[in-house]
């Protein structure tokens, strides 16, 4: 009797204990393997081009970009991968971003070893995984949406203008923005400028401020 191939995992956490620790978890699993590894969101796209994961698992905050940013991104270029977030942030708003960036669940760091394979197992059977939390979440904000008539708020910057305030966060200079996300300077001033004015914020260190709020970097 032959038995299918296992599941092959593209793992992205920007704290390697926290991957070795996950790690054991997965390949612990015998239909499950983490094939690839990655520190941060831009390594992880790079690595899932290369090794055509069928499920990746995305820290929400890491450098360069944040899990939810890889996750869209990933849902646009390589949609025949599955996607689970996997964060310390018990919160509704990366919440209800990670269901909107194609992810198929939300995982809590701190519950990993309890949840973890059964929610990786439930994405490859193509259902969606919530804890607890997050259900509760879901359904107390569709009551008080179709109560009140609303939809979801739209975000207030663009994908493309929330990766550029990341890295401006992180202190990267426009000429170097402008290489990683292979446009030119002065596009990236551009943006800058447009995020400056659509915050009401005066420079740098008002849009770093902001950012961790966002839970774009970690403080």
């Amino acid at each position: 009797m032959t038995h299918p191939a296992p599941t092959r995992i593209l793992l992205a956490d920007d704290h390697a204990l926290v991957r070795r620790g996950v790690r054991l978890i997965l390949d612990g699993e015998p239909d499950l393997t983490v094939v690839a590894e990655a520190d941060d969101g831009a390594e992880a796209l790079e690595q899932a081009r290369v090794h055509r994961p069928d499920l990746a698992i995305l820290d929400i905050a890491m450098p360069r970009l944040t899990g939810l940013q890889a996750a869209r991104e990933l849902s646009r270029s390589m949609p025949e991968t599955r996607i689970l977030i996997l964060t310390m942030y018990d919160n509704e708003q990366f919440f209800f971003e990670a269901l909107g960036a194609g992810a198929s669940g939300y995982v809590l760091k701190s519950v990993a070893d309890r949840d973890l394979v059964e929610a990786c197992h439930a994405t490859m059977r193509g259902e969606p995984f919530l804890y607890p939390g997050a259900v509760n979440a879901l359904i107390r904000d569709y009551l008080d949406r179709a109560r009140e008539g609303r939809t979801l708020p739209a975000k207030a910057i663009t994908d493309r203008e929330e990766e550029i305030l990341k890295l401006v966060a992180e202190g990267y200079t426009s000429q170097q923005i402008a290489e990683l996300l292979v446009i030119s300077p002065k596009t990236v001033e551009r943006h800058r400028a447009n995020l400056l004015a659509k915050l009401g914020l005066k420079d740098r260190l008002e849009l770093t401020r902001y950012a961790i709020r966002m839970g774009l970097i970690e403080p």
